[in-house]
């Protein structure tokens, strides 16, 4: 067993100020760190107290999102190793110097995009295009890193590498909530839910009474399908290849079900329709599924790609049919979202019985049974799993 709670003195023979040993405190933790393509494990790891405008928050729940799996199969370039995690749920045990806005005790979700408020993007309304931290690349803000084994420091996923005991992350990339929610329903507004819900509501703006396509039925579609539901779209087809995941689609509001594997979608999405769907998402990063769900929309229908491809993806679109169709193809990051102000709304929606995050988390799993969690991941076994700590 890793002594996943104790503080480490580096030094603690030396008499010096408690402001001093407190810059001197490692914490040794837990943490899945990806070390090469394929390639993971649970590890024991340290992790520095925070800096100026950090937080040091102990980590409750961390979803097991398939943008995780991206990362350990390559899908989504970053520098290993590192530490894996990017959907969490926690409670802040130390604030760092210049921040005011969180104390210690606070319950809070994590946002894998920084929202600084000072960028264009946070000016025009596009928090969730944040460039604060463009160039950190697996590091914290300002470049470095808090994580190391041995004398080895890691990078982490997203700013956070939240898939670990504790993470020491930009209070800039943390959004306060209510202590009554649970956090391992809280966790999946993090990435899943914010992604799915917000693809529908605010990149689409799915309107009452239309019809809705969904192409692939984890938890990011799952989410999908919940927020068309909560648009009041009067259609909600739900595409996958797991019948599985059909029966879950079905439980949270599609109307319709269609196995891909045995039956030609677009064509049922049209004969559903009477002509194709109003609005189509995409939810797996596959070129083939993304052209489906071009396809499968009416002209002057709105297709919307969720998933992550691959960089060396592409899809094709006929020259021709693109422009006199008149369809409208979107990418959705991160649903659009405004962390702060949608996380909580949210959460409130669940907490007034509208939005179904219990449902949602299907199995939790200790850390050391990550590759269970991925596994499960791989054989549709959930919704969504998370990963939970003492």
């Amino acid at each position: 067993m890793f002594a996943s709670s104790t503080y480490v003195m580096l030094d603690s023979a030396e008499s010096v100020s408690n402001s001093l040993i407190k810059e001197h405190n490692v914490k040794t933790m837990k943490a899945v760190v990806v070390n090469e393509i394929d390639s993971y494990a649970t590890e024991e790891v340290t992790l520095d107290p925070p800096k100026a405008g950090e937080l040091l928050i102990k980590m409750k729940a961390t979803g097991v999102c398939h943008s995780d799996l991206s990362l350990i199969n390559g899908t989504i370039p970053m520098p290993l190793p590192c530490v894996l995690g990017h959907e969490g749920a926690g409670i802040v045990e130390e604030v760092g110097e210049e921040v005011t806005q969180f104390e210690v005790g606070d319950h809070v979700v994590l946002s894998f995009v920084p929202f600084c408020g000072e960028c264009d993007d946070c000016h025009n309304h596009r928090p969730n295009m944040c460039t604060a931290g463009a160039a950190a690349n697996g590091k914290m803000l300002d470049g470095t890193t808090r994580v190391h084994r041995g004398d080895e420091d890691l990078d982490v996923m997203t700013y956070l590498g939240c898939m670990a005991e504790y993470v020491v992350c930009s209070s800039i990339c943390a959004v306060k909530i209510d202590k009554s929610i649970p956090l391992d329903k809280a966790a999946l507004v993090g990435c899943g839910v914010m992604t799915g819900v917000g693809a529908a509501i605010n990149t689409a703006k799915v309107e009452p009474g239309s019809s809705v396509a969904v192409f692939g039925c984890g938890g990011i579609g799952l989410s999908i399908i919940q927020g068309a539901r909560l648009a009041g779209a009067g259609q909600i087809i739900a595409i996958d290849l797991s019948d599985n995941k059909l029966e879950m689609a079905s439980s949270f509001g599609a109307t319709h079900v269609i196995n891909g594997s045995t039956e030609d979608a677009v064509a049922m999405v049209h004969a559903l329709t009477n002509g194709g769907a109003d609005y189509a998402f995409e939810a797996i990063g596959v070129p083939a599924a993304m052209e489906q769900t071009y396809n499968a929309i009416r002209r002057k229908g709105t297709a919307v790609i969720v998933g992550v491809g691959k960089l060396t993806d592409s899809m094709a679109l006929n020259a021709l049919l693109v422009s006199i169709s008149g369809k409208v193809l979107m990418g959705s990051m991160y649903g659009d979202g405004n962390p702060p102000v949608d996380f909580p709304k949210l959460l409130s929606l669940y907490q007034s019985g509208k939005l179904n995050l219990d449902d949602m988390v299907s199995t939790t799993y200790a850390i050391d049974d990550v590759h269970s969690a991925f596994e499960d991941m791989q054989n549709n076994v959930n919704a969504r799993g998370v990963i939970v700590y003492d």
